[in-house]
């Protein structure tokens, strides 16, 4: 019985393995499809090999990828466009936040509900009305009008975040900074801020992502090609006749680099900050 019964573990595990491994594969194989076409030269889209790496492999996409000025000037609007939502982002749900989790006032029920009533809507149902709002503004066209909507669709997800969080963390650490001196706000700044660090991890990436990889509401507002961000400039690589397929998948992998680096460097974060702040709401 004693064998039998290590026979079936050992049988359950290797299966665990198998399904795991058949999953892995799947997940891996679309990124290794788009380094392989990266690294075909010409315009190579389809390949009957089945090559780990292309026999004739070059770098000559990348190289003329990161030549273009086009290119340089997408990565730079999509990093300033994803840093200033980042930043907005981090303020506005860390101190909403906070007053959400720690005061009493007028509306604070009907403002949680809003907010998570705003997350069963899809963002393209909420793109006319916005668009007709930026009309209004005169913030068509400018980078200050993609800021305004990504924060508004990445808010309601990140103030809860931080709101479920800062109940996890005791009201007794701010009286005991009260009773040395502190004031309300160097209580906020010096003593939950420090201890919300997962939670303005996950606000952060949150934010970062919601405007690194976003198209469709830049394809309405962003009309100057000099505006551009880079899903739209991945974009214009597509024609009606012929696609550059090898600058495609370059510049594909070179998109996909600063998330996958910042997973990595936040990763211990992540797990504490997503758990943690959903305990409690």
């Amino acid at each position: 019985m004693a064998v039998q019964s290590k026979r079936t573990r050992l049988l359950k595990r290797l299966s665990s393995y198998a399904v795991l491994l058949f999953f892995c594969i799947i997940s891996i194989f679309p990124i290794w499809q788009i380094v392989n076409i990266s690294l075909r030269p010409g315009n190579q889209l389809l390949s009957t090999t089945l090559e780990i790496i292309p026999s004739n492999a070059t770098l000559e996409n990348y190289m003329n990828l990161l030549s273009s000025g086009s290119f340089l000037l997408w990565l730079w609007n999509s990093t300033l466009v994803s840093l200033a939502v980042t930043l907005t982002g981090v303020v506005l749900a860390s101190t909403a936040g906070y007053a959400f989790s720690r005061f009493r006032f007028v509306g604070k029920k009907f403002g949680l509900l809003t907010l998570l009533t705003t997350q069963m809507f899809p963002a393209t149902m909420l793109l006319l009305p916005m668009y007709i709002m930026l009309i209004n503004l005169g913030l068509i066209n400018t980078y200050l009008g993609v800021v305004i909507v990504y924060s508004a669709t990445a808010l309601p997800f990140c103030i809860w975040t931080m709101k479920g969080y800062y109940d996890t963390i005791p009201a007794t650490l701010e009286e005991a900074a009260s009773i040395d001196g502190c004031s309300p706000f160097m209580t906020f700044y010096r003593v939950i801020l420090p201890l919300a660090a997962p939670a303005l991890v996950i606000t952060a990436l949150f934010s970062f992502m919601t405007a690194w990889s976003e198209y469709l509401v830049a394809a309405q507002i962003l009309q100057d090609s000099q505006l551009w961000t880079l899903p739209l400039g991945l974009k214009s690589f597509e024609a009606s006749m012929s696609t550059q397929w090898g600058l495609y998948g370059a510049a594909s992998l070179i998109v996909m680099i600063p998330v996958v680096v910042l997973f990595l460097l936040l990763s211990r974060y992540l797990v504490s900050g997503l758990t943690l702040g959903s305990v409690k709401g």
